[in-house]
């Protein structure tokens, strides 16, 4: 029951977090999802959106949570 217990104590501060985020990301000086590195091609009525620099920013933050996660399981 301990290791549930600080599971669901850094998935609550993870929930928390990203609840901050969707808040306040009106303010952000960049807005997620439409970052510099992103490619957006548009033309004649067809758009294409590779969002690559969000895609390694989620991996990065992603591989953060899954290290604390594991950190706090053992």
């Amino acid at each position: 029951m301990e290791s549930t217990g600080k599971l669901l104590m850094v998935l609550g501060i993870i929930l928390f977090a990203v609840g901050l985020l969707l808040t306040f990301s009106g303010r952000l000086p960049f807005r997620i999802g439409r970052l510099p590195g992103d490619i957006v091609y548009e033309r004649n009525g067809l758009g294409i959106y590779i969002p690559i620099t969000t895609m390694i920013l989620a991996s990065i933050i992603l591989t953060f949570i899954g290290w604390l996660v594991s950190r706090f399981q053992r």
